[in-house]
Formats: C-alpha cells, sequence, structure tokens
C-alpha cells in the first residue's frame, strides 16, 4: 500500500484516481482485444498534453546539482 502511495504521489495523481482508472479498464464491457495491458490503460491521461520531458528533467537535474549560497 505505501508503495502505492508514493506511485501515485510521484505522478501527481490521488491514490483513488489511480485505483479507480484501473477499475475501469478491468471492467470494460469492450470484447475488442487490445494490445494495451489494463495497467496502461489505467494510467492514461495522467501525463499532461503539454508535458515536455526535456524541459522537466533539465528542471530536475538543476536543482538536483545547484547549490545555494548563503
Amino acid at each position: 500500500m505505501e508503495a502505492a502511495k508514493i506511485y501515485a504521489k510521484s505522478h501527481q495523481v490521488s491514490l483513488s484516481k489511480l485505483i479507480e482508472n484501473y477499475l475501469n479498464s478491468l471492467t470494460r464491457e469492450s470484447k475488442k482485444k487490445s494490445s494495451v495491458s489494463p495497467l496502461e490503460e489505467s494510467l492514461t491521461g495522467i501525463i499532461p498534453n503539454d508535458y515536455d520531458e526535456k524541459r522537466d528533467h533539465s528542471e530536475k537535474i538543476g536543482r538536483k546539482y545547484s547549490t545555494f549560497i548563503i
């Protein structure tokens, strides 16, 4: 349970929403086979459309290696 909470927090989604999405993906009445796993479907929509991976990475590296002079 703690690992799930950490995962949800790191992906900026509530644990209840993550579980809800996963359960919805499991209970869909669609008979069409999908090449996407239920887990992948449950994660759909978590990442915003305007997410810039390179910018995010650069910001994280900047925070990690920045030094503060007081």
